[in-house]
């Protein structure tokens, strides 16, 4: 007999997973935040979760306490019996620091698979990586969904003529690369030099955007530095239009000025993290209808292969 399906949602991830539970055809289900006065979560859920595939949808973005918070529903789910924890992370924090590319650093993004692994969880869902490699962190499933199946839908609909896909770093190569296979393009690349995280010091264009619309592709904008340093150089270089696709707006600091005053005419974001203001440039499109097909296919044993373009 087939278990039933429970999604919840952590705090700050709730505007999207009422979607992704509207979208699934499922109400969500219901969880209490408790909160003690020096600020510790505690977390439980106000209905049987015992042999229930579980859903919980929370993006790890800052504060740390959606990071506690999921850590913690993902124990209480474990605790309460259910069958199976999957852990639904559109945006999967501390994927920047996946390596050590200096000495005495920690490696972020294998500290937190470790923390989810040891909470209880089953399997994660998430989407654009920072880097696909961060999978192999993970002793357990994952289920990496791509952010073009939403993304490629509406350069379509653009329909742009001398079209050329750039990425603002070496880094984000390949990520673009399957942009401008798909669309039969050209594509361009950035190459910056860093002096401090989130500073560009210099950057230079590898490639020709004379007279084409050139569209910026890369998993995540921060302070919109590079980003909008990368544009103005494109533009410098003879480019007809800039534009850019991120799928993850961090937009933290100085980010909404640096884009509403940049060269950019738009920024195209998913909703795995939640705007903190609005802004004319910036257009946001959902992730609900992916994961909700994801979710459907995982609880069905069913291949997600069909939901990648």
């Amino acid at each position: 007999m087939s278990s039933s399906v429970k999604i919840f949602s952590g705090k700050e991830s709730l505007y999207l997973a009422e979607k992704i539970a509207q979208s699934y055809g499922k109400p969500l289900g219901e969880v209490t935040l408790q909160k003690f006065s020096d600020g510790e979560l505690s977390p439980y859920f106000n209905e049987s979760v015992r042999g229930c595939d579980v859903f919980i949808i929370q993006s790890t973005f800052p504060p740390s306490d959606n990071i506690m918070e999921l850590l913690l529903m993902a124990d209480a789910a474990h605790r309460a019996s259910a069958k199976y924890v999957t852990l639904v992370m559109p945006y999967f924090g501390y994927a920047r620091q996946d390596r050590k590319d200096k000495p005495r650093v920690a490696i972020g993004a294998k500290l937190i698979a470790n923390l989810v692994a040891a909470a209880g969880a089953n399997r994660i869902m998430t989407c654009d990586l920072h880097a696909d490699q961060i999978q192999g962190f993970f002793d357990i499933p994952v289920d990496h969904l791509d952010g073009t199946s939403i993304f490629v839908p509406y350069i379509k609909a653009l329909e742009l003529e001398d079209l050329v896909f750039a990425s603002p770093d070496v880094g984000g190569v390949k990520r673009v690369r399957s942009f401008a296979k798909y669309f039969n393009a050209e594509m361009v690349v950035c190459d910056k030099h860093r002096k401090r995280a989130n500073e560009v010091a210099s950057m230079q264009l590898i490639g020709e955007v004379k007279g084409k619309n050139v569209v910026l592709v890369d998993d995540l904008i921060d302070t919109g530095g590079t980003m909008c340093k990368a544009a103005s150089l494109i533009m410098e270089k003879g480019a007809k239009s800039v534009r850019a696709i991120c799928t993850h707006p961090i937009l933290s600091g100085s980010a909404y000025d640096n884009i509403n005053n940049s060269v950019l005419e738009e920024l195209v974001v998913a909703d795995s993290i939640p705007l903190k203001k609005q802004s004319d440039k910036i257009k946001t499109l959902t992730l609900s209808d992916l994961f909700a097909k994801a979710i459907r296919k995982i609880h069905d044993y069913e291949s997600i292969s069909s939901l990648f373009i």
